[in-house]
């Protein structure tokens, strides 16, 4: 009885880790993704222009919670009717949020993380964790733009060989 709060918490940070929604590829867990977070008020449209397989792991995960924060933003606080999400290849995988909502305050774009809640930092700072970007600017003629760029190929660490034994 004593373990079963820890099972589930262990769960919950695998979970964290890597969605299981992922384990049927990044498409159709942007798919999952974006039917939950549509309602009948909030529309949620994909366009994916490549297949999305082979994509690095943490690309992936990156990938997938740069799209449910950003939609999960734009259903929460931009006052909108719906959002288009498209994904990009090849190059880097470019992942583009639009909703038609209010609009940023501030009239200038910014990177995401340079103001506002958590949830643009964390979209920053999963960007940035690859070497990728993230800005969030304002869409034309009303709304807000996430615009993500992961690289593909992420760099691998260097392990220096080990020395030799002399005999």
């Amino acid at each position: 009885e004593d373990l079963r709060p820890c099972a589930a918490e262990v769960r919950r940070l695998v979970g964290e880790l890597r969605p299981p929604a992922l384990d049927d590829g990044l498409e159709a867990a942007l798919r999952g993704e974006c039917r939950r977070l549509s309602s009948p008020g909030f529309s949620v449209r994909l366009h994916v222009d490549q297949p999305l397989a082979d994509l690095p792991a943490a690309v992936e995960v990156a990938a997938y919670r740069i799209v449910a924060e950003a939609v999960t933003n734009a259903a929460r606080h931009a006052h909108a009717a719906g959002c288009v999400v498209t994904v990009a290849r090849p190059g880097p995988l470019v992942i583009e949020v639009t909703d038609d909502g209010a609009g940023l305050t501030a009239a200038a774009p910014r990177r995401a993380g340079s103001g506002g809640g958590v949830g643009l930092s964390s979209m920053r700072e999963r960007a940035a964790e690859l070497g990728g970007s993230c800005e969030v600017t304002a869409a034309r003629p009303h709304g807000t733009t996430v615009v993500a760029r992961l690289p593909l190929h992420l760099a691998t660490p260097v392990v220096a060989p080990p020395a030799e034994v002399a005999a």
